[in-house]
């Protein structure tokens, strides 16, 4: 059996294990529980969910790949991810909740009651959806035109890869709603943890050492594909200009600003991301999601530090053995991989054979399948439940209702695939080190700068005004559209500027914050505030009657 069909046929194997989830997970016909699964999902199960929506391709892929490709540069990837959740944590998660709503259009609306703060934000959400959409499907092209080698229909490796994984995770979304999608983002996180502790366990067991790795990796210049990806070139160091940049100190990526800036995108936008968001609101109550954000960044850390051994082990272990195999040695030049995504699934060919591959394999499709999943609900919910059911069609029943979500579904999918047909992930291989880790930080600035500070401000000051809300998600979106514009015309992130350009949060961020309080202060605060500040923040009472209830429930559960 050849590595391809080996593998193949265990990508297969978990699609049915999840298509078998879906059909049993399958909630009843109402909109809560396609949405929301109910609004009954466990601490645990939710912390699970989370982390399989979150931990994405950029992250399965991408964050090994960076660190793979520019060393040290690359783990600003995996701190910004993991460290994005303590915002959350503390300023976010429980207010969300207690307002019990069903998605950030809906609780924007809902605060400001303003149905124009509510259409402003469906916009924004969708935006973001198809940015985080678009470098999922590429990850995918990219795993299939690796893992299988061939394309079917006449259509190449790549672009198989694209409509086969769009097709499958819409059909299983469409299914199963948010119960379905929330067992199997659980169990695929599950099969990505085992995974990457599987793959350092064997790399460990080699005889690996992780200082021992960086000193051997640095003892050299860091050298990169040339465009024509015949030969290897230096990459200059962007803190040093006058020397060449190692694998073990930062400024192969970026300067100083540019370090700055992509840590401040990544933390940021965590924050704003819709289908993050979104499944805070299936918690049953506001203190089971702080447990749950506590969950999530536990398991944030454990993944990412395996994340960066393995993107470094790959570094050494790769340029070792691409003399000797032939299969390597077609994706290398010189013992350095032209696609950097590569890393993780030819790191587990080189110590578990082509099972190691399927496995890694495997894990990749997973990684992407449950966070599609989890934007095209997002995509459903502002789609069909803030678009459709209050202004198309407010009679709606509730199958109506739900076959618009899942027509939603079905438009997402097929708009992020046809961006990703049009991507040439092997061009912009030889400018970015990371092509989906890039275009994942693009979703990132995006939710940042046009969803973050107007979400912080509605929680925590009362003085948000609805007119102010829509001026900081306008401006924070136009900011963010025209610095990555700017950004590409200039050629990349070559310099501090371009780096700032293409991760604009540190500008886009405080400018929508400053419109939104200026125009507030103009306004003044919405009727009602109070009411709604409760409703968020409740009062030492409240708290004390939802602690009065879990002891009753824990009772009743013992008796």
């Amino acid at each position: 059996m050849s590595a391809q069909t080996f593998a193949l046929l265990l990508v297969l194997a978990t699609i049915g294990t999840l298509v078998s989830v879906t059909a049993r997970a399958r909630g009843r016909a109402t909109t809560l529980d396609f949405y929301l699964a109910g609004r009954r999902v466990g601490t645990m199960t939710n912390a699970c969910a989370i982390c399989g929506d979150y931990f994405s391709a950029a992250s399965f892929l991408g964050v090994a790949a960076a660190v793979y490709a520019s060393g040290l540069d690359g783990v600003w990837y995996a701190a910004g991810f993991a460290a994005g959740f303590v915002p959350v944590l503390l300023f976010v998660a429980a207010p969300l909740r207690r307002f019990g709503r069903i998605s950030l259009p809906d609780f924007l609306g809902e605060r400001f009651a303003s149905e124009r703060v509510r259409l402003a934000a469906v916009v924004v959400v969708q935006l973001v959806v198809l940015a985080y959409l678009v470098p999922q499907a590429v990850g995918s092209g990219i795993t299939w035109e690796l893992l299988v080698g061939r394309g079917f229909g006449g259509l190449s490796p790549y672009a198989t890869g694209v409509v086969v994984s769009a097709a499958l995770i819409a059909a299983l979304v469409v299914i199963g709603g948010m119960r379905g999608t929330t067992w199997n983002q659980a169990l695929q996180f599950v099969l990505l943890l085992v995974v990457l502790s599987w793959l350092a366990t064997l790399v460990l067991s080699s005889g690996f050492s992780y200082p021992g790795a960086v000193e051997e990796a640095s003892a050299v210049p860091l050298q990169v594909p040339a465009n024509d990806g015949a030969e290897l070139t230096t990459v200059p160091d962007r803190l040093r200009p006058d020397r060449e940049a190692v694998f073990g100190t930062p400024g192969a990526r970026y300067g100083g600003l540019g370090q700055f800036a992509l840590l401040t995108t990544l933390m940021l936008g965590t924050a704003g991301l819709p289908h993050i968001m979104n499944r805070y609101f299936t918690s049953p109550t506001g203190r089971s999601t702080r447990f749950t954000t506590v969950w999530v960044l536990g398991l944030a850390g454990a993944f990412y530090a395996l994340a960066v051994l393995l993107g470094t082990a790959a570094r050494v272990t790769i340029a070792e053995h691409a003399a000797d195999n032939d299969w390597l040695g077609a994706l290398t030049v010189d013992g350095v991989l032209r696609v950097p995504e590569h890393a993780l699934l030819a790191l587990g060919r080189i110590h578990a054979g082509v099972p190691g591959l399927g496995l890694v394999a495997t894990a990749a499709f997973a990684a992407m399948i449950s966070t599609i999943g989890g934007l095209l609900l997002a995509a459903a919910a502002s789609w069909g439940h803030d678009v459709y059911e209050r202004y198309l069609n407010p009679r709606a029943t509730q199958r109506q209702a739900i076959r618009a979500g899942q027509l939603a579904v079905v438009v997402a999918s097929a708009a992020a695939a046809l961006v990703a047909l049009a991507l040439e992930p092997a061009r912009l291989s030889s400018s970015f080190p990371s092509v989906v880790a890039l275009l994942v930080t693009w979703a990132f600035a995006l939710a940042g700068s046009a969803l973050t500070p107007v979400l912080l401000l509605a929680i925590w000051w009362r003085g948000v005004s609805a007119r102010g809300a829509i001026a900081g998600m306008s401006l924070g979106t136009l900011v963010v559209i025209g610095s990555l514009a700017v950004g590409l015309l200039r050629g990349g992130d070559s310099d501090d500027l371009g780096s700032l350009l293409l991760a604009p949060t540190l500008m886009a961020a405080p400018a929508a914050a400053l419109v939104t309080i200026l125009v507030s202060r103009v306004d003044g605060p919405p009727p009602g505030i109070t009411g709604v500040w409760l409703r968020m923040h409740g009062t030492a009472a409240d708290r004390q009657v939802e602690r009065f209830a879990r002891m009753a429930a824990r009772q009743g559960r013992d008796a």
